[in-house]
């Protein structure tokens, strides 16, 4: 799901960067989630659930799941991207890095604000890695594959598989509370917000005064 015209080759390093601090930051954010204790995002949920069943850490199993959605891209004729591939790993491995140093808080005013620090931070790593123009995550791609295969909205599929992940996440054990309902809610505009202040310039030979094209609007990523 591109979200900006193509780059020139000499934005190629700013973009990878961009896409690559964004995907690390993405990881972080989780991870506050986690240690927040209040609740994950639909997809966090899931695999937290899965990572209390099997014993693997919940960085592992998001790159796990993340792998076996990326192998449904196939019967949906999906082609994916280096932040496809890359949000795989990239995100489950930060995830499990920052889990490493991060200790558990204690306290409700302590986890809401590790908590509120974790949904802005996703927030600002959805806007770096999105408009950096690598291709969609592969959760993302799921949608909208479903969505062109199906011709169902994008709001219907999206919601649709979020409550599935969420119910067999909470089924599994994984936790759903308070900030699972702040994220929900809070991550559309942070997403759109900073979608717009990382989005790159507008090519060069761009006729004289036009203004530069903004990213299309496009709904927040559950989890690359």
């Amino acid at each position: 799901m591109s979200l900006a015209p193509v780059r020139p080759a000499r934005r190629l390093p700013r973009r990878i960067l961009q896409l690559y601090v964004g995907l690390a930051l993405y990881g972080a954010s989780s991870a506050f989630l986690v240690r927040a204790g209040l609740g994950l995002d639909p997809w966090d949920v899931f695999h937290q659930g899965l990572a209390e069943r099997t014993g693997w850490s919940i960085g592992t199993v998001s790159v796990a799941v993340g792998a076996l959605v990326l192998l449904l891209w196939v019967p949906l004729r999906q082609r994916p991207g280096l932040g496809t591939v890359s949000n795989v790993f990239a995100v489950g491995l930060t995830m499990d890095a920052t889990l490493a140093v991060l200790p558990d808080v204690h306290g409700t005013l302590a986890q809401a604000a590790l908590l509120t620090a974790g949904i802005v931070l996703n927030g600002v790593a959805t806007g770096l890695y999105i408009a950096a123009c690598f291709g969609p995550g592969p959760r993302d791609g799921l949608m909208t594959g479903l969505h062109r295969r199906t011709g169902r909205s994008l709001r219907l599929v999206r919601t649709g598989i979020e409550l599935t992940v969420l119910a067999a996440g909470v089924l599994l054990g994984g936790t759903a509370g308070v900030g699972t309902v702040a994220y929900a809610l809070a991550i559309g505009p942070l997403s759109q917000l900073f979608l717009r202040v990382f989005a790159l310039p507008a090519a060069t030979g761009s006729p004289a005064g036009s203004p530069a094209p903004a990213p299309a609007p496009a709904p927040a990523p559950a989890q690359g």
